[in-house]
Order: structure tokens, then sequence, then C-alpha cells
């Protein structure tokens, strides 16, 4: 999908397209989950729990809609822009439990710049889904390469995985660190340099 560059503004409603949730569905699911697991879905403490279940899982699945505002690059800048700890939730799809941390977000402009804010809510159109931390660091670079026209992008997410840290090997503390470059952050070795030195990693 390509950005027109000869508009002063253009805002570009962003959805994602995802099967609607059922939630009588997940909320009959959960309780079976319960019985499952020897527990009763209908006593006092849990009777509610199918329905705060699949309400949690609704939202923590639901990215918010958003414009994606870009404007002209009248002054010409040309160094990196790079918005730092932009906190990441999503859900592992191998055992549905969550991983958090932070991305960092940079990207050399083309004719056009991006606001800000939106470097954070992209993060979050792929976050809420089911994930694996390598799919969604590469998706965000991909996305910002295709609809913003870059001269570079570069991604860093950082996250703890509760499948690591409170089940198997059980590494609390533990961070995964994953990244994605296009354009010249990847092609260059001093413009990569700086973005990892930007984020606080050593490339």
């Amino acid at each position: 999908m390509a950005i027109s560059a000869d508009l002063e503004s253009v805002p570009l409603h962003i959805v994602a397209r995802r099967a609607e949730i059922d939630l009588p569905a997940a909320q009959r699911a959960v309780a079976d989950l319960l019985t499952a697991l020897g527990r009763d879905p209908h006593s006092a403490h849990l009777a509610d729990t199918p329905r705060r279940v699949a309400n949690a899982y609704a939202e923590m699945l639901t990215p918010r809609e958003f414009e994606l505002t870009t404007f002209p690059n009248d002054e010409g800048y040309d160094e990196l822009v790079l918005a730092k700890d932009i906190p990441v939730q999503s859900l592992c799809e191998h055992h549905l439990l969550p991983f958090q941390g932070v991305a960092h977000v940079g990207y050399l402009p083309g004719d056009r710049i991006l606001g800000l804010s939106k470097l954070a809510r992209v993060v979050e159109l792929f976050a809420r889904d089911f994930q694996v931390q390598e799919r969604l660091t590469k998706q965000v670079a991909d996305w910002l390469q295709d609809h913003l026209a870059p001269k570079g992008v570069g991604v860093v997410i950082e996250a703890e995985h509760q499948c690591m840290s409170l089940r198997g090997v059980r590494a609390a503390g533990s961070r995964t660190v994953t990244s994605s470059l296009h354009g010249i952050l990847r092609e260059s070795p001093s413009s990569r340099q700086e973005f990892f030195a930007l984020t606080g990693l050593t490339p």
C-alpha cells in the first residue's frame, strides 16, 4: 500500500483484519478446561471465571484502531528517528502465556515523516495476537517499510517469556532479544552500529 507524497498529511485508517472472537464459545471452553483440570467451574470462586478469562483474552488479542498520519519531510531531515522502550505485551502462541518487554523502533526518513506515537501503535497492532517474538519483530519492521517507504527501518524487541520463566526451565529474568533491519540500517555498517548503539545494545 503506497502513501502519496503530494498531500500535506495522509491519515490512513488502520485496523487489524482478524477473525471475530466468539465470546460465548470461549467461555464454554474455559469452563471445560477448568473441569478437565479437576476444578468445579460452578463453585462460588470460579463461577464467573470463564467470562473473565474470555474477556481478558479478547482484550489482549484486539488491537486498537488508529490512523497512520504522515507529513512531508520538508526540512529534509536525514538522521535516525528512534522511539525507545515502547512497552510490548503479547501472548506466546505455543503456551498461551504472556511475554512482555520493550521495543525500540527507528527509521531513517525518506520523503515523509511519521507521528511518533504511531510507532507504538504499530507495535501494538501486531503484538495483540498469538505470537512468537521473531515474527512480531519482523512484522513491525516490514509494515513500516511497506507503509512509510523510509530509507531504513530498525526494530529491536527485548522480552521476558512466562513460558520460560514460570514453567520448563524456569529461567526467571531471562530476556530474549530479536531484531529486524531494512534498507540503509541493514546495508550500512555505520548506520547499523549507530542504531544498535542508540538502543543500548552492541551490534
